[in-house]
């Protein structure tokens, strides 16, 4: 029983492993480009891949970031038709990994719920920047996620949700002021 426990460790030893790398996040600076809402799809392997967004809006970045950080709760009666009236019904908790209220940054992880049937992880990052040269701001999407299996569908259509729900954030902190 010892030789073969010290075979098995001798294989796993002499086995390269493959390092994963993740790009770090990249801070968004807005130009004074008209944004344009695209989506960029980005696989390193056929289960890892990345999705991105970038929308703009009227509200200031700190007015966006703070729904996000002090008023989550909020999101879901801003935006009912796509929080609770999207498609089939479906419940995802997440933990906040990230918070940087310099660069107006946030991440989740999804830890459990529907999502995680599909995806091994999946984390989303929302980071707003001020505009230049004008007012209003650019939010960016970063979706990073690890599919089970090469069947599940990329999360575009959920990245399309937060795209719209991001336009209406944006009309009622414009409605509140």
């Amino acid at each position: 029983m010892a030789e073969a426990a010290t075979e098995i460790a001798k294989k796993m030893e002499e086995e390269e492993e493959t390092p994963v790398t993740v790009a770090p996040t990249k801070k968004v600076e807005a130009t004074s480009k008209p944004a344009e809402e695209e989506v960029k799809k980005t696989e390193t392997s056929s289960l890892l891949g990345k999705l991105e967004a970038y929308v703009e809006i009227k509200a200031s970045a700190e007015k966006f970031h703070h729904m996000f950080t002090a008023k989550p709760h909020h999101v879901s009666k801003v935006s009912p038709g796509n929080i609770q009236g999207y498609g089939e019904a479906k419940v995802a908790k997440e933990r906040i990994e990230e918070v940087d209220p310099e660069t107006n940054l946030i991440s989740f992880r999804v830890i459990e719920g529907d999502l995680l049937k599909e995806y091994k992880s999946f984390l989303a990052t929302i980071q707003v920047a001020p505009k230049h040269g004008g007012t209003g701001s650019i939010v960016h999407w970063h979706f990073e996620y690890e599919k089970i299996s090469e069947e599940v569908a990329h999360p575009e259509t959920l990245l399309q949700l937060w795209v719209e729900m991001s336009k209406e954030i944006d009309e009622h902190l414009l409605s509140e002021e």
